[in-house]
């Protein structure tokens, strides 16, 4: 256990008995962490307790980091919409906290935005300069699959579509269930909530006329968008590879999770994820594939084994700390210190995977879907409490940072209420925060 440990769960956090440092020594830099979200709190959580100094940016308010108790938040410009005054007040945070803070992102805006900006910061932050160019590959579905694809990772069949006539030529060639994505999530993320396409996340089609008719939907937007094939096969088939690579690219932490339950069913994020122990297969093949691409920092992969030809394939690719990134911790991975450590240039000894089971519930997530996975038969009230069944660590619920999880307990209590007294609409896709 960390010390001063005092989220609430019940799984322990094994000790590996690690030769890394396990606290922050005098004279060691502070760090930001570049996102707000909840993905972004967890990360200071970890940082926080052990030792480290941490701030968090984000340009949106109502992020609950803004709530959080293990360190300020400080609301800065949209790096989409006005780039070089995100870098200004970048470059201002960096005097004002001294040093040469360490920067880490946790959402896939401002893995964009320090690509872009990486000759500059650099001057006055640690991050992993060597590798922002695969980062920024990553951080978005433009060229993710082709570059998968080339480095040696299956990807279903992909096709970037800019006209109706690209969209013909697909349709002639795939099979169909497909589904239609944006470039990036924000992208329809930033819509008005009347929209119908408002933070949807995919757009699922049965047929060619179906994914024409989206696509006219969707190219109101833009009319570049992502259409790939759906990998067939239950959510069980879904997997997780978490992982942090250092500067000089080797692999320093790595753990492997199946998703139990997604939100929504078929086409959402894990809700609910346990330890694949057993598949060297799929370990070897993601890091395989991050190693050809030169990669340097943290990374997410989300795959699925398709039942069709057993092989496992790239859903999408989250270059940064994400949700399931808090799963690694109780593996006995710590990938935010790890990375944190290699970034201020302290010795780092690889860590693998403690062998054991539990269980990783994100509470706003699978309160969400448990009645959707139930009216669809993909679960029972035996199946769901058993996930819950001990040993479980939570996302989303820290006593210690009160003000956060009171807000979220509101939150599960409104999905409570919806779903006892729920409202008839029709929706055109899964809805996510696409964190």
């Amino acid at each position: 256990m960390i010390p001063g440990d005092a989220i609430i769960v019940i799984v322990t956090r094994p000790d590996s008995g690690s030769p890394n440092a396990a606290r922050v020594q005098p004279g060691w830099p502070p760090a930001v962490v570049a996102g707000a979200y909840q993905t972004g709190i967890n990360l200071m959580r970890d940082l926080a307790r052990r030792g480290v100094r941490v701030c968090c940016i984000d340009c949106a308010r109502e992020q609950p980091g803004f709530s959080t108790v293990y360190g300020p938040a400080y609301l800065c410009p949209n790096p989409d919409d006005t780039p070089a005054e995100w870098l200004a007040f970048m470059l201002d945070l960096a005097d004002r906290l001294g040093g040469k803070p360490a920067l880490i992102p946790s959402a896939d805006q401002f893995v964009s935005a320090i690509a872009e900006h990486a000759r500059v910061l650099e001057e006055r932050f640690l991050f992993c300069r060597g590798g922002v160019t695969a980062q920024k590959l990553l951080a978005t579905k433009r060229r993710q699959y082709e570059v998968a694809e080339q480095h040696g990772l299956p990807v279903p069949r992909t096709r970037l579509i800019g006209s109706g006539a690209d969209l013909e030529a697909f349709c002639a060639e795939a099979v169909f269930p497909c589904v239609l994505k944006p470039i990036h999530f924000r992208e329809w993320q930033r819509l008005p909530t009347s929209h119908p396409l408002y933070c949807v996340k995919v757009l699922p089609a049965d047929s060619a006329d179906d994914l024409c008719a989206k696509y006219a939907l969707a190219a109101e937007i833009s009319p570049e968008v992502i259409v790939q094939e759906v990998i067939a096969g239950p959510d069980a088939n879904k997997l997780v590879y978490l992982s942090c690579y250092s500067q000089t690219g080797e692999r320093l932490g790595h753990c492997l999770f199946r998703q139990v339950r997604t939100h929504p069913p078929h086409f959402g994020s894990a809700s609910v994820v346990e330890p694949a122990l057993d598949d060297e297969a799929t370990d070897r093949l993601c890091d395989g594939f991050l190693r050809s691409l030169g990669y340097a920092g943290m990374c997410e992969l989300e795959l699925k084994r398709d039942d069709r030809d057993g092989r496992v394939k790239l859903i999408e690719a989250n270059p940064r700390y994400s949700v399931t990134s808090d799963a690694a911790l109780y593996a006995g991975v710590d990938i935010g210190w790890l990375h944190y450590l290699d970034l201020v240039g302290q010795p780092v000894t690889p860590v693998d995977p403690a062998p054991r089971e539990f269980r990783h519930v994100v509470l706003a997530r699978d309160f969400a879907t448990i009645r959707s996975h139930l009216t669809e038969g993909l679960a029972t009230w035996r199946t769901v409490l058993r996930s819950y069944k001990p040993p479980v660590a939570f996302f989303d619920f820290d006593l210690r940072d009160w003000r956060v999880t009171a807000a979220t307990s509101l939150n599960l209590a409104k999905i409570i209420v919806r779903g006892v007294f729920p409202k008839r609409r029709s929706e055109p896709g899964p809805r996510g925060r696409g964190f």
